[in-house]
């Protein structure tokens, strides 16, 4: 069976909004060095102490959300932002800019997938990614199809 969409654009603010909880989920342990900068407050009772590590946890966000926001700007992450529709099967995903041209990918490229509560997430790399709403899709057969196939090809359990 092959899934052919309708054509769909990645909305910038959905895509910072996605990279930012996805990298927040993988870093998890920045939150146990910001307790840890705050223990020697035990020790050596000062707010300095908590305004210090709060800064560099600040920093350490704006750093991301910077990251991401940036590739909305900059003009080889242009791709992701274009109205784009699909066709995946079991071999590859093609993505078709219009019906003459189009780039395959194979499913070798992707790193890993995620369901979203109404979209597929595939992931290229720590930046790049596939969005997939449920509403392009022309039938819940093919939604139904496209996750066995994730499970399937290992990316979901």
């Amino acid at each position: 069976m092959i899934v052919k969409t309708k054509k769909y654009a990645l909305d910038k603010e959905t895509f910072i909004k996605l990279g930012m909880v996805r990298t927040m989920k993988k870093q998890w342990w920045v939150a146990l060095i910001y307790v840890a900068l705050n223990l020697p407050a035990i020790f050596l009772p000062s707010w300095w102490w908590f305004i210090g590590s709060t800064i560099l946890l600040v920093l350490y966000v704006l750093f991301w959300l910077i990251q991401f926001a940036g590739i909305t700007q900059h003009e080889q992450g242009k791709m992701l932002f274009e109205k784009l529709s699909y066709e995946i099967d079991s071999r590859q995903v093609l993505i078709k800019l219009n019906t003459k041209q189009g780039m395959p990918m194979t499913w070798d490229q992707i790193k890993n997938a995620s369901v979203e509560k109404n979209a597929f997430a595939l992931w290229l790399s720590p930046v790049q990614l596939i969005y997939l709403p449920f509403k392009i899709f022309n039938s819940e057969a093919q939604i139904k199809f496209l996750e066995a196939l994730l499970k399937r090809k290992g990316y979901l359990k």
